[in-house]
């Protein structure tokens, strides 16, 4: 069981996550985009948001700054920094506001979310990354169906299934309390949520 909850929570990693999304989101929508504009915007996304956060991961473990695998609440705040501003440049520099709206606002949503969590762990709490991306994932899913007038029930629901096996992993883990995993999505919802004002209901 215990193999069963790990793998989840490595499927559903907070890095992987937004990679998941920016391909949900192409295929659902790549009739309104070229090839070459669909594999540049999804090699900036997996550069970004996977391969450089990965290797400032590991050259923050040689040079000693996290010495766990499990880093605590102290131990994430640089990461998270660094995770934010690789973000904030995919948003400023990559994902147009005009041409990829969809992605725009739910980067900025993930943004957000990055910036809050990151606030909170400089106050010595640990809410859960797995359960805020995951919920961020469920929330986007939801967005993309309204807008494109498309039923994605069951992914929704499997998606929903996967965020409480994600949440519980993290607790058999004993990386996190209950209470942390449970503020981890509520930070994933709450930007998705709100950003919907902007992009989803006046399209609805």
């Amino acid at each position: 069981m215990k193999k069963f909850l790990a793998l989840f929570s490595y499927i559903f990693h907070p890095l992987f996550v937004p990679v998941y999304a920016t391909l949900f989101y192409f295929v659902v929508a790549n009739s309104f985009f070229y090839e070459h504009e669909i594999y540049l915007a999804f090699v900036q996304v997996l550069i970004l948001t996977v391969l450089l956060p990965m290797s400032i991961f590991y050259l923050l473990r040689s040079l000693g700054k996290m010495k766990s695998k499990l880093p605590n609440a102290k131990e994430r705040r640089l990461p998270l920094a660094i995770y934010a501003l690789l973000i904030l440049f995919l948003i400023k520099y990559s994902l147009s506001i005009v041409v990829i709206p969809e992605l725009y606002y739910y980067f900025t949503g993930v943004l957000i979310s990055t910036v809050i969590t990151l606030a909170l762990v400089l106050g010595n709490f640990s809410p859960s990354l797995h359960t805020m991306a995951t919920a961020s994932l469920v929330l986007f899913v939801i967005g993309i169906s309204s807008y494109y007038h498309i039923t994605y029930l069951y992914l929704i629901a499997l998606l929903v299934v996967c965020t409480g096996i994600v949440g519980s992993s993290r607790m058999a883990a004993r990386s996190h309390s209950l209470s942390e995993v449970l503020l981890g999505a509520l930070i994933g919802i709450v930007p998705q949520v709100g950003l919907w004002f902007i992009w989803l209901v006046p399209a609805v």
